[in-house]
């Protein structure tokens, strides 16, 4: 049975309780009348382009804490962007990038209502960095937004100095791994 995008992000949005849609995951930074864009950062020497399509970036070889990060892109006037390319690569869980091949690197579109969904590890530890997912973010007829996400209560975020509070995720844990949420603004 072949899942679609829009499937699999119904069903991990259908499958939180309700008191974590209302609070725990609240995408960071919201969209209101004050929505400011989301920064960018370096890019950092691990890009890799044309990665494959995916929502998944687990494969059979990956060990590692499962995380589900999901959210939107939105423009400030909180309108969704629909088919927004989201370029997600990062660490596999002993700090490593794959220098060489697609190993936890992947891209995809966001649907109708700006929504994406990724499926992959929580990375480790890159020598002198905190933990943290790169991403590029492409609208059209815009600058490409290059960013990095961070993850909430790591005590190396204070001493990472690309660190940017407004690059937290929401995250919780869950009974298979962790949740995680961020929406990303574009200008």
């Amino acid at each position: 049975m072949k899942i679609s995008f829009v499937t699999l992000t119904s069903m991990a949005i259908a499958s939180l309780p309700k008191r974590v849609l209302a609070s725990e995951l609240t995408p960071t930074p919201t969209c209101d009348d004050d929505a400011i864009a989301t920064p960018p950062q370096i890019e950092g020497p691990f890009y890799t382009p044309n990665s494959p399509q995916r929502n998944s970036l687990l494969e059979p070889a990956i060990v590692g804490t499962k995380i589900i990060l999901s959210g939107q892109v939105l423009y400030s006037s909180c309108q969704p962007i629909t088919r927004a390319l989201l370029d997600f690569w990062h660490a596999d869980d002993g700090g490593e990038y794959d220098t060489v091949g697609y190993r936890l690197r992947g891209h995809q579109f966001t649907d109708e209502k700006g929504r994406y969904f990724i499926e992959t590890i929580v990375p480790g530890i890159y020598p002198g960095r905190t933990r943290h997912f790169h991403v590029k973010v492409k609208v059209p007829n815009r600058p490409i937004l290059t960013t990095q996400l961070y993850f909430p209560g790591e005590r190396r975020n204070r001493g990472d100095r690309f660190f940017m509070p407004e690059l937290l995720m929401a995250l919780r844990d869950t009974d298979d791994g962790k949740q995680a949420s961020f929406n990303f603004v574009i200008e």
